[in-house]
């Protein structure tokens, strides 16, 4: 069935295989968890990255806020497509590298998306951990009922050997870090105080390079965690479902991962909630989803940037595995402030240090923001003139 290239394998064959499909326009009805923003799923998207803004969640707030009604997360587009564009070589694990988005819009209540998604790359690296792997970037394309483009997003996905995962003696061996009593309290504490602008208006004029945005802390991370960002974005879909249906989606697609107790062909996302298989795959364990992690940088600019705000552009790339009982402090620094085509940009740096003190994540943003001579963020953008900012 799995010709073109060995199970598991990276070979010249099935290098050529995908490169036939750069620029083709590809099937994505096992990427999209949702079609239409509903208030439902908002709410569980939203509960999923653990982000009680109430411009999300409060319908009376967000009535009387600037915006005028519910809106959702910026980063709800994983829900809508998951910008995992990774075709081809069977077999083959992918590893979520990071993301490039680009928001036009606002993401509106009851809004049902279609959505195009396109090979751009594919790059053959060389690494310590693999003598080849491969770098696919794709593009997805978000439109609204009206055909207008609201959003894009790059997803970037590395492609590696199966069969090397778990056996390389340079595999990711983190020690367990055991967190005291006044850790927790202090984690605690520094989630339960966690800053949000709101509906008051953070001024252009009022921020200045090298100001620092109040972090967002996430962790110690928890399978529970992992399983609400299932629920809120993807379920068991990206693996090719659950039951019969992923049966049948393996008669067209060898991808899973082989129990080595069982025997039994599973999801290589098990890695994701299982200490054994996170190991197989050559994470160290059981590890978090990488949209998850940059969804939480989207968390803390929203915080920073307020109502009256606009998240325009969030890149980030993922480091390392962020392991389960793991915390997260996810910050960012103002690196310029400039005036573009009549809009007040502010340009950031983002990192995730976890409390080993290793970058888990780092990135970059660039948002709008009101003025005090009474200028408003000019909603929608133009995707034309927005590609020069």
């Amino acid at each position: 069935m799995y010709i073109a290239s060995l199970w598991g394998e990276i070979n010249d064959k099935g290098l050529a295989e995908v490169e036939k499909l750069i620029g083709v326009p590809l099937r994505r009805s096992r990427m999209q968890w949702i079609e239409t923003t509903t208030k439902d799923a908002i709410k569980h998207f939203a509960w999923g990255i653990g982000d009680d803004n109430p411009l999300w969640l409060d319908p009376n707030y967000a009535a009387t806020s600037s915006v005028g009604s519910l809106i959702a997360p910026p980063c709800i587009l994983y829900a809508l497509d998951s910008t995992i564009i990774a075709p081809k070589l069977a077999g083959v694990q992918w590893i979520y590298a990071g993301t490039d988005f680009v928001w036009f819009d606002h993401i509106k209540i009851d809004t049902t998306f279609t959505v195009s998604a396109k090979l751009l790359s594919q790059k053959i690296k060389k690494g310590r951990r693999f003598s080849r792997w491969v770098l696919q970037s794709g593009k997805v394309k978000y439109f609204d009922g009206n055909d207008q483009l609201i959003a894009t997003a790059i997803g970037h996905v590395a492609r590696t050997p199966r069969h090397q995962s778990g056996n390389n003696e340079k595999n990711i061996e983190p020690s367990i870090h055991r967190y005291t009593a006044d850790e927790i309290t202090n984690i605690e504490n520094q989630i339960l105080s966690e800053k949000r602008q709101g509906d008051i208006p953070l001024f252009w004029e009022n921020v200045n390079v090298g100001d620092k945005i109040p972090s967002v802390v996430k962790g110690p991370l928890t399978t529970t965690d992992i399983l609400a960002w299932y629920a809120a974005s993807q379920g068991a879909l990206h693996y090719g479902g659950a039951h019969g249906d992923v049966i049948r989606y393996r008669q067209r697609h060898a991808d899973y991962h082989l129990n080595k107790e069982t025997g039994a062909k599973d999801s290589a996302g098990r890695g994701h909630l299982e200490v054994g298989t996170g190991n197989d795959v050559g994470m160290g364990g059981a590890y978090d989803i990488g949209p998850q992690r940059i969804a939480w940088a989207q968390h803390m600019l929203c915080n920073w940037i307020g109502d009256q705000g606009f998240l325009h552009k969030l890149s980030v790339s993922v480091r390392r595995p962020n392991l389960v009982g793991d915390t997260i402090w996810w910050s960012g620094s103002v690196e310029s402030k400039r005036n573009l085509q009549g809009l007040n940009l502010v340009d950031i740096s983002l990192t995730a240090i976890n409390q080993r003190g290793e970058e888990s994540a780092f990135g970059t943003a660039c948002v709008l923001l009101p003025s005090k001579q009474g200028y408003k963020v000019p909603l929608p953008l133009s995707p034309e003139s927005a590609n020069s900012i």
